[in-house]
């Protein structure tokens, strides 16, 4: 039976995965050989060593500690895409939150408040300085070509904008995902010059920290509206206030508001709703789910951020799993310790990821506990588990 911590309010689906014949819910992190979180922070949690895998419902992992794991051998998963039709749906809503000024006109009408029989004439005199373009035959440019971006930009060309996208880095499987409609930027500086409308959908790293900042406010075009429903810290906020301050961003819509952009009329400050749907939390809690309860019954790893993608198919044989440092010679060390105890390899995989690496193999017969001991005494090997 293994035992598995939430941290958060998760999704009852998880318990199609979690059956009760194999996982039950635990109130104690001390004896938890899983942890389903949400937006909890495990920074500073004391990490049990018993401790398999976390499982993160959401992209994000800034609250997990992945170094700390690492070095214990904990795998952490994520799970990308989940959340990416809830995401884009609030993307879309503010193409046109930003172009029709209606976050502002229903602000204004809420005034007129206690005016009676003259609130239609007055919202006829008023209305004019409400209103604002069409998206349809404007240029969007879209920054980030994964799950999200890549919904983004095939539904923005479905509404009748000119669609352009940047991604050094795009993937085959998001290469397959879009549309041919949508055109490919040769760089960030021709897509920032030449789009009327930017949504920026790329993770939050240390080179990506400050992505748009004044050098890249400098090239936009005049009266850009810009959307970040991605990090608040991939936007320099002293430099966006100040572009906004000298009409090159119209608009600003985000779903990461800070303090200094509250008193900004053309800032539109959204509550971090971009998963916030019943069905973005089901299917993060249930990809969650599913990977947490494939590694722990089956050793194989699936959408880790600090472990490589492996996975093999788990047949009638004894599985031994190995988390080791990246480094030269790992693989036949283990493989001699086998040999030597005379035990024969049905199957193997072994992938990398950085300076981490894992190893899954299949035996013939049984796996006796000097031998896993003698693998874990290894120079470099993290953690061995054994998998009937």
């Amino acid at each position: 039976m293994y035992n598995i911590k939430l941290l958060n309010n998760i999704s009852d689906i998880i318990y199609t995965q979690l059956t009760p014949d194999t996982f039950q819910i635990t109130e104690d992190l001390e004896n938890a050989h899983g942890v389903m979180v949400r937006s909890a922070n495990m920074r500073d949690m004391e990490l049990p060593s018993k401790l398999l895998g976390i499982a993160r419902c959401g992209a994000g992992v800034n609250n997990i500690p992945l170094d700390k794991c690492t070095k214990q051998g904990i795998v952490v998963f994520n799970t990308p895409g989940a959340n990416a039709n809830a995401v884009k749906e609030l993307v879309l809503a503010s193409l046109f939150l930003t172009s029709r000024k209606i976050y502002e006109g229903i602000e204004w009408v809420k005034t007129l408040k206690d005016k009676g029989n003259d609130i239609p004439k007055l919202i006829e005199k008023g209305k004019s300085a409400f209103t604002g373009p069409e998206v349809t035959g404007k240029k969007l440019g879209v920054i980030g070509l994964g799950a999200i971006g890549a919904l983004v930009a095939n539904d923005a060309h479905g509404i009748g904008m000119d669609v352009t996208g940047y991604d050094p880095f795009i993937s085959v499987k998001a290469a397959w995902s879009l549309s041919r409609a949508v055109h490919r930027a040769d760089s960030l500086e021709s897509l920032l010059a030449e789009s009327d409308y930017i949504s920026i959908h790329i993770p939050l790293t240390p080179e990506t920290y400050d992505y748009i900042d004044k050098k890249a406010f400098s090239k936009m075009k005049k009266g850009a509206r810009l959307l970040n429903f991605s990090r608040g810290e991939l936007v320099n906020t002293e430099d966006l206030l100040a572009a906004v301050d000298d009409g090159i961003v119209s608009v600003y819509a985000t779903d990461f508001p800070n303090e200094q952009m509250l008193d900004n009329e053309n800032v539109i400050p959204i509550p971090h709703l971009g998963a916030s749907t019943p069905e973005s939390e089901d299917n993060c809690a249930l990809m969650a789910s599913n990977q947490l309860q494939t590694y722990i019954e089956t050793g194989n790893i699936i959408n880790s951020v600090n472990f490589p993608h492996c996975e093999m198919p788990k047949l009638e044989h004894l599985r031994i799993t190995v988390a080791h440092q990246n480094v030269p010679n790992m693989v036949s060390q283990i493989t001699s310790h086998l040999a030597d105890s005379n035990i024969n390899i049905a199957n193997m995989m072994n992938k990398s990821k950085g300076n981490t690496a894992y190893t899954i193999i299949d035996i013939d017969g049984e796996a006796p506990s000097e031998l896993l001991q003698s693998i874990l005494d290894i120079d470099g090997v993290i953690k061995v588990r054994v998998l009937p």
